[in-house]
């Protein structure tokens, strides 16, 4: 007979947050994993990567027990340890390091998209917090919108994504829903069917853009001047709503002012569109109730990625377009639907530490002083793959003085330059406390099956590194149902929260599930109005909305994008791809330097070359070439992936690294 499905939850990074239903066999071994229905956005499916996630619990590559180095950094030289073994000696070099040099010698590098509650955080931030190490500045994404967003409303839900479907006009800018959000396209779809109109802004050809009625191509880091043109022409054009800049804004002058420099023409001709296009946006946009904005991450990873996504953020509010069903914009929904959090669990206050920016890890380890970095702890993150200035971080990685851990589920190129290897676990394997930053849900999810070999949560871990350097203090919430506890004690909504889990297993906001915005809902703002020129913010980017002109020279020419791959989560599920992925290269470019598809060919700046294959295709626009983010070295003809020509320069905002920015030579050979 067979076995009822385990219900539990996926916290990989997407917006979807999908209900998930494991199937397991008699010896407790994963058989199929399909989507729930407990929440209306999974409605039964689910992407390909996490139907298949068997594959990576499973594989071959899968760390089982503990492993310490024996060999020179990178020779793959290593002996297997028991958990005392190495327990005993990560703990015995942090206390000796703190001992000679200080608790910030100590870098915990990590990020955690994939993570919830109970992974991201918990015991392993209380750990190092009490260490006092240096804290890890977490910007390889959502820096710069993060910071755009809490400066104009500061905590405010967006449109729900099941209310897209009451839209007239949908406008997708930023985002291809297709690899990261895939719910979202039969919502659409059903505002298409009902007649809605639907705009894509993508210096790329997707699937969802060749339905489009508008699909606005332009070049990486030009968003800025042309959200700018559209807010002026509003003004311009008797289109502003100046009622509700009136009654729900500030800085709406300061804003015209700062924009009345770009012209649609103006803005076309930096863009590389035609004016043309400009002028179907604001002809469709302006006579669509409800329109929707559904902005995506691709628009902050460049110099101009913070202003650029304040001034998309504008276009609504700008317009009126609030204040009914499905009218307005949606970026992230994780914090600011759910007035609960996860910091309860930490039961520690942030030390006032230095701040150390993770996407410029190579120049950290190379140049930090006083304290030098002498401890390098890795979880939830593979730094080799996602990284700016790859070669660099490789480098600094494979320094003798530089003693490094990796907490990891499979054997990654970071965790084969690590002097200390420890077995993670899968999310299928521990319990975790997830809410959605895009579909408004939440999920307490147990464990499905045991641990693999000896593999360990986060909390296992670090729970064990407190007490090993006597961190642990009398009350702490030290279990998983401990923090679970105190995270919904610390909030008058965890009750209800509780009791929905308990009940349904699964949660929604209890005020804000489907929030008419400037009418249910309002920003999060002391004056509960929409800043649109933060003087904070202004600072910080040296002048906000100030367009900085493409870094591109004659040398560099070409512009490289890193968008996501519908097959992997940033470089999860990477290991289980093995062919060579190809560089994406508009046909004009290609015949210029005498490429053809399938050819051999380097990609190059000052910072490292690329070997791969050619892609020959119309999918990006001319002096824009494409090569998926998250890519191991297996992935190209020489092991060196995007983030080899990425620098570490950083956006305007949020310290956010600004991937888009690589320019590049690119020749046959």
């Amino acid at each position: 007979m067979p076995r009822s499905p385990v219900h539990t939850a996926c916290p990989l990074d997407c917006p979807d947050t999908c209900d998930l239903e494991v199937e397991l066999n008699d010896e407790g071994r994963i058989t199929r994993v399909k989507g729930g229905t407990r929440s209306p956005i999974t409605d039964g499916f689910i992407c390909t990567k996490v139907r298949n996630i068997a594959d990576l619990v499973y594989a071959d590559n899968r760390i089982t027990h503990p492993l310490v180095r024996t060999g020179p950094k990178g020779s793959g030289s290593y002996r297997r340890a028991t958990w005392e073994e190495a327990l005993l000696l990560v703990s015995t070099t942090i206390r000796n390091t703190i001992s000679r040099s200080g608790g910030e010698a100590v870098f915990p590098y990590h990020y955690g998209g994939s993570n919830g509650w109970l992974s991201e955080g918990a015991l392993a931030r209380r750990f190092f917090y009490r260490l006092g190490a240096s804290r890890c500045d977490r910007t390889l994404c959502a820096a710069a919108a993060g910071a755009a967003a809490k400066g104009l409303y500061g905590k405010m839900p967006g449109v729900s994504l099941e209310d897209y479907e009451h839209a007239n006009l949908i406008v997708v800018w930023g985002f291809n829903p297709v690899a990261s959000g895939i719910h979202l396209i039969p919502i659409i779809d059903r505002a298409l069917a009902r007649g809605a109109k639907l705009i894509v802004v993508d210096p790329r050809s997707t699937s969802l853009s060749r339905r489009a009625s508008l699909h606005l191509r332009v070049r990486p880091g030009t968003d800025l001047p042309v959200a700018l043109s559209i807010l002026t022409a509003f003004w311009e054009r008797d289109h502003a709503d100046l009622t509700f800049l009136e009654n729900h804004t500030t800085g709406a002058e300061q804003l015209r002012s700062t924009a009345a420099e770009w012209s649609v023409e103006k803005a076309a001709a930096t863009a590389g569109i035609t004016p043309e296009q400009i002028e179907s946006f604001l002809e469709l946009y302006t006579k669509a109730t409800p329109a929707v904005i559904r902005i995506g991450w691709g628009v902050e990873r460049n110099r101009n990625g913070g202003s650029a996504i304040a001034a998309i953020m504008a276009i609504p509010a700008v317009a009126g377009k609030f204040g009914v069903r499905a009218g307005g914009l949606t970026m992230s929904n994780g914090d600011a639907s759910w007035s609960i959090n996860g910091n309860a669990a930490i039961a520690e206050p942030e030390p006032k530490t230095r701040l150390l920016n993770m996407s410029q890890l190579s120049s950290i380890l190379q140049t930090a002083k006083n304290p030098g970095i002498e401890v390098l702890f890795v979880y939830n993150a593979n730094p080799v793959a996602t990284t700016p200035n790859q070669i660099g971080v490789r480098a600094q990685l494979q320094r003798e003085d530089i003693f490094v851990v990796v907490h990891e589920q499979v054997m990654t190129e970071t965790a084969a330059l690590a002097d200390v290897i420890l077995p993670a676990t899968t999310f299928l394997e521990h319990r975790d406390l997830r809410r959605g930053y895009g579909v408004n849900r939440m999920y307490d999810s147990a464990a499905v099956i045991k641990p693999i070999g000896e593999a360990r949560s986060n909390n296992q871990l670090f729970g064990e590194l407190l007490r090993r350097l006597d961190l642990e203090r009398p009350g702490d919430p030290n279990t998983d149902d401990e923090m679970v506890d105190a995270i919904f004690a610390s909030h008058p909504d965890g009750k209800v929260l509780k009791s929905q889990l308990q009940t349904e297993g699964v949660a929604a906001p209890p005020r804000t599930r489907n929030p008419v915005l400037f009418k249910d809902t309002f920003p999060g703002t002391p004056d509960q109005k929409m800043h649109l020129f933060p003087e904070s913010l202004d600072l910080e980017a040296g002048g906000l909305y100030r367009y900085k002109a493409d870094p591109g020279d004659a040398d560099y020419p070409l512009a490289l994008i890193s968008p996501a791959l519908a097959k992997q989560i940033s470089s999860t599920f990477g290991s289980l791809r093995r062919k060579t992925v190809a560089l994406h290269i508009h046909a004009d470019d290609a015949r210029e330097r005498g490429i053809a598809d399938g050819d051999e060919i380097r990609i190059w700046n000052t910072l490292g070359e690329i070997r791969t294959l050619a892609r020959v295709s119309d999918e990006t626009r001319p002096g824009v070439v494409v090569l998926p983010k998250g890519l191991w070295g297996h992935h190209t003809k020489n092991g060196n992936t995007a983030n080899t020509v990425i620098s570490e320069g950083l956006a305007d905002l949020g310290g956010q690294a600004a991937f888009n920015d690589a320019r590049v030579q690119v020749a046959r050979g």
